[in-house]
């Protein structure tokens, strides 16, 4: 096999045209034969094959540096950079991580794990470079999803100035995690559409240059002003009017077209960006029909492509999918929101049932915010439905158009929590710090499936200010039904009363407890187990009914301890119940690395069997 032969990045150098193809051939099945088995992103891998040979191949790397938007499609990178023997292990704790990390390879020059990024960082770098004397080359590697993404155009914008070499690779598989949405779809849809663009400039390029005398000075006034045969056959040209040299499109399955052109743009003295057209999922039927569903995958049968294990319903994410159509069809003017994530979120139902109500904006999760902002204020109800570590990127939207305005936009936060395999980047352990630092923000965690579909029916039809609702990735909790008080505003709910040990928890940590409270009721401890339920306001009349029949007070919260649930009560027990000790149970102040969620949860010590322990440690050295 060819690829076993690539020992050295160097290595595929030395290959001839029909052993590049073999070799993209050999790559595929590896990615199918070690995804089925660990799970990843498959498409979007199997799409950049010849792209990232021939960046190998064009370029010195390490040297030279490639920046990977997202970095979910850098599996190839990370083959021919000496990795290959590390995929048994992949998004595994402890193993290869799904994204590019400096740490794991000086091969990746840039960790990423989010979106619209790399133009931006890709740039910094570029005059990083000037600035410090040396001459690498500097690509970087953004789809055409991404480009929804306003940062992106940020970058754009100021990479024109640049004096120096600097490349950026437009990988346009005309699909993001979900189908691209909005001007710039269409935009690059007209590119590729024009098939005839390249050779209609060389033709003309090439008759002027034959006229004696004035043919060279032509091609030169030509191409210099905003009347030249690009700017006559391409609507808009949105990238040459920024001031960035545009070239292509290019066939992002031809090494060697790829290779020539990916040379030519190293030669020019400003940024310059090439249109690479490519297919998401090449290679791979099931992939082909169906990129979407092949984006990111669980281990799966590769004759089939059907997945290995069948998947355990509900999930968080149905419960909310089913409950939003219900309370849709009681209030028409309850509309959803997602940015390109459709499907991961659960509104592809109510976006089959509600076309008008259902709003994707692409890659733009700033734009979501704000955009749903000014639904509310128009008098509808907005529900913008984020993964956790999303919502992070729409921040300062939160606060400044949502919640100054105090604005009725519900927040539904998917994958809050440990998420697992995606690492530090998709980890949703910071929203409740980040959200109850907020003023007019509340925010609301249920601890069954039952209680989301109370907490969605209060905040659509009983709440009009700002609030969030976060909830874990997989199946919904189905324990504890048979305690269902109705959602009042800032009051949790008591669970079972003991004494001496009362656990407060909010969210996926009232499970976890309800199996602390049992194993410590086998050694002889009565634990008293509350549901917090309002993370913002903290239910103080709660905090204050434990404070005053309890020793130790234990808080449990699936978040970073600083700015959480546990610092909160905390801060009033110790104020008004200095007697009372608080102990608080969370995520350290750490980035969490890929690995299965129940192995991760082990390692913190938020497992049930850690926290026993922990309580126990903490109760017996309180008592001497």
């Amino acid at each position: 096999m060819l690829l076993e032969q690539i020992k050295d990045p160097q290595d595929i150098k030395n290959l001839k045209g029909e052993e590049l193809d073999m070799l993209a051939g050999e790559i595929r099945q590896f990615l199918i034969d070690k995804i089925s088995v660990t799970g990843g992103h498959l498409a979007s891998n199997l799409g950049v094959v010849e792209l990232t040979i021939a960046l190998y191949r064009a370029f010195d790397l390490p040297r030279d540096k490639v920046i990977w938007d997202v970095g979910h499609q850098s599996y190839t990178h990370k083959i021919l950079s000496g990795r290959r023997n590390m995929f048994d292990e992949l998004r595994q704790y402890g193993g290869l991580s799904g994204f590019p990390k400096r740490k794991e390879s000086p091969y990746d020059a840039f960790d990423t794990g989010h979106s619209s990024t790399s133009v931006s960082a890709g740039l910094g770098m570029a005059q990083g470079r000037d600035l410090m004397g040396d001459d690498y080359a500097v690509v970087s590697v953004i789809g055409d999803g991404a480009l929804t993404g306003g940062m992106a155009y940020e970058a754009l914008n100021n990479a024109a100035r640049i004096k120096k070499n600097f490349i950026i690779i437009l990988n346009d598989n005309n699909m993001s995690i979900s189908e691209n949405v909005g001007g710039m779809s269409r935009y690059l849809s007209n590119i590729r559409a024009d098939a005839g663009y390249n050779r209609l400039k060389k033709a003309v390029s090439g008759v002027l240059n034959r006229i004696p005398f004035i043919g060279e000075g032509l091609v030169d006034k030509i191409s210099r002003t905003k009347d030249s045969i690009k700017q006559l056959v391409i609507p808009g040209m949105l990238f040459e009017n920024m001031g960035i040299t545009y070239l292509g499109p290019v066939d992002g399955h031809d090494v060697k077209a790829m290779v020539k052109i990916f040379k030519e743009a190293r030669k020019m003295d400003h940024a310059v960006l090439v249109h690479v057209n490519t297919q998401k999922g090449k290679g791979y039927g099931p992939a082909e029909k169906n990129p979407s569903r092949f984006h990111g995958v669980e281990p799966f049968d590769p004759g089939t492509g059907k997945p290995r294990e069948k998947k355990i319903y509900p999930g968080y994410t149905d419960v909310f999918s089913k409950e939003l159509c219900r309370l849709a069809g009681q209030n028409p003017h309850l509309v959803a929101l997602t940015a390109a994530m459709p499907d991961g979120t659960g509104l592809k139902a109510f976006a089959k049932r509600y076309p008008d109500r259902f709003f994707d904006v692409g890659i733009a999760e700033q734009h979501a915010v704000t955009s749903a902002a000014g639904m509310a204020a128009a008098g509808l109800r907005p529900v913008v439905a984020v993964y956790s570590s999303f919502l992070q990127r729409g921040y300062d939207q939160v606060l400044h158009d949502v919640c100054i305005q105090d604005l009725p936009v519900i927040f539904v936060l998917d994958r809050a929590g440990l998420v697992g395999s995606d690492g530090e980047t998709h980890q949703g352990i910071f929203d409740l710090s980040y959200l109850t630092s907020i003023p007019n923000m509340s925010v609301l965690a249920p601890k069954n499936l039952w209680e989301l579909r109370q907490d969605l029916e209060f905040a659509v039809n009983r709440f009009s200010h700002p609030i969030a609702i976060r909830y874990p990735r997989g199946q919904a909790y189905r324990g504890l039904k048979e305690f269902a008080a109705p959602v009042e505003y800032g009051k949790g709910e008591m669970l079972y009363e003991g004494k001496e040990v009362a656990l407060l928890a909010v969210g996926s940590m009232v499970s976890t407890a309800e199996h602390v409270r049992e194993k410590m009721k086998r050694e002889g401890y009565d634990c008293t187990l509350a549901n917090g339920r309002f993370i913002k306001p903290v239910d103080l009349e709660l905090a204050a009914r434990l404070a005053s029949t309890h020793r130790l007070i234990v808080t449990l919260e699936e978040n970073v301890l600083q700015g959480g649930f546990g610092l909160q009560v905390t801060a009033y027990v110790h104020e008004h119940y200095p007697q009372v000790k608080v102990l608080n149970i969370a995520l350290p102040d750490t980035y969490v690395e890929q690995g299965n969620i129940s192995l991760l949860r082990e390692n913190l010590k938020i497992d049930s069997d850690s926290v026993v322990r922990t309580i126990k440690t903490f109760y017996r050295g309180d008592a001497r």
